[in-house]
């Protein structure tokens, strides 16, 4: 038996109520796989913050490592912790400790589930954004100069690669081999004239190793009008670390719920434990009233089976949240009534169904 440690994190707000879900469904399909998942749970949060003065231990880098993944809820409390500081403090410092240059982002839309674009239907919204996720307007690097005075200067620059543009774009092109064979590149090339003219340079030298892949490029602000209008044109959009974060979030939300959609932070190369994370954030305004959708908490717990080597029990996840999409039942932000864990319930039966059915 294949056994994998996981580390858990819930973290802040509706993360620790889809959090439970996610690894309920996991544990189906892995008992279906033989499979076992070691589960270690971290209470690094806001309220970890405002106990320790810190999101998470000096050492978590080190403790984390000793880990196979990491599955992750979401994080932010602003009343409790600025947000700039809790996602900085527990989910950016561990993409960078860990080089998870990655974050895979994949928008669909699914049999059942009302889509907000007239017309639309199955297999019209089927795409994956790739956002650099280490650098680019993410930096870090800058600060302020004479604080609370009339000649306050705030500057945060924006750093970009050659290593950096060249791997996220090579990782985009190998995804889009195993896919539709296209690569579409995101860029404001035309207002920022600096690090968005580089990268354009080097999407160019890097759709010439692709020949039969097939490369064009949108200025965001067009891009994003196409994501509406025209969803159907894309395959793999790779994309800068602040564009891809902003894109993948629209994606969902036109593909009817951001409430389903995954993430993996991952480290192709493998020499540190990937984060698997919903998209949803922490959505504190509906915290604590248990009707969070925890789809996108299974569905990346789907891609974390796939990335540790278990693709047949990541698709058998897939499936039955095609059942319960289509069947129900459905939380609220999918025009349904059910609770988190009714519908963690349905997914994970589901997953059991197709045991007894092969069987």
């Amino acid at each position: 038996m294949t056994e994998h440690r996981i580390a858990v994190i819930p973290g802040d707000g509706i993360g620790r109520e889809v959090m439970p879900e996610g690894v309920r469904v996991m544990e189906a399909a892995a008992a279906r796989h033989g499979l076992r998942l070691k589960w270690q749970e971290f209470p690094w949060s806001c309220d970890w913050y405002r106990a320790h003065g810190r999101m998470c231990p000096e050492d978590a880098p080190q403790v984390l490592r000793a880990f196979d993944a990491i599955y992750f809820g979401a994080v932010g409390n602003p009343a409790i912790v600025p947000d700039h500081v809790s996602v900085w403090g527990l989910l950016i410092n561990f993409r960078r400790w860990f080089d998870l240059y990655v974050n895979l982002r994949p928008v669909r839309l699914f049999d059942g589930l009302p889509c907000p674009l007239a017309g639309r239907k199955p297999g019209d919204i089927d795409y994956c954004v790739i956002r650099e996720n280490t650098e680019g307007e993410y930096g870090g690097i800058g600060g302020r100069a004479f604080e609370n005075s009339e000649n306050e200067i705030v500057m945060q620059q924006s750093v970009f690669t050659r290593r950096g543009v060249d791997r996220i774009m090579k990782y985009a092109f190998e995804l889009a081999r195993t896919r539709r064979r296209h690569v579409t590149s995101c860029t404001k090339s035309n207002g920022i004239s600096i690090t968005m003219p580089y990268w354009d340079e080097r999407f160019a030298e890097m759709k010439k190793r692709y020949p039969e892949v097939r490369a064009d490029q949108y200025h965001v602000d067009g891009l994003s009008i196409q994501m509406v209008l025209n969803p159907d044109r894309f395959d793999v959009i790779v994309a800068s670390n602040l564009f891809g974060d902003i894109l993948s979030d629209l994606g969902p939300a036109t593909a009817g719920t951001i409430g389903i959609a995954p993430s993996g932070n991952i480290n192709p190369e493998r020499t540190a434990p990937s984060i698997f994370e919903p998209v949803h954030g922490s959505a504190p305004d509906i915290a604590g009233r248990k009707i969070a959708n925890p789809i996108g908490q299974i569905w990346s717990g789907a891609l974390m089976l796939e990335h540790l080597g278990h693709p047949e029990a990541a698709a058998d996840i897939v499936r039955a949240i095609e059942k319960v999409l289509m069947d129900g039942p459905r939380t609220p932000d999918m025009q349904g009534r059910a609770t988190t864990p009714e519908v963690g319930a349905a997914v994970a039966e589901a997953v059991r169904a197709l045991a007894r059915k092969a069987a």
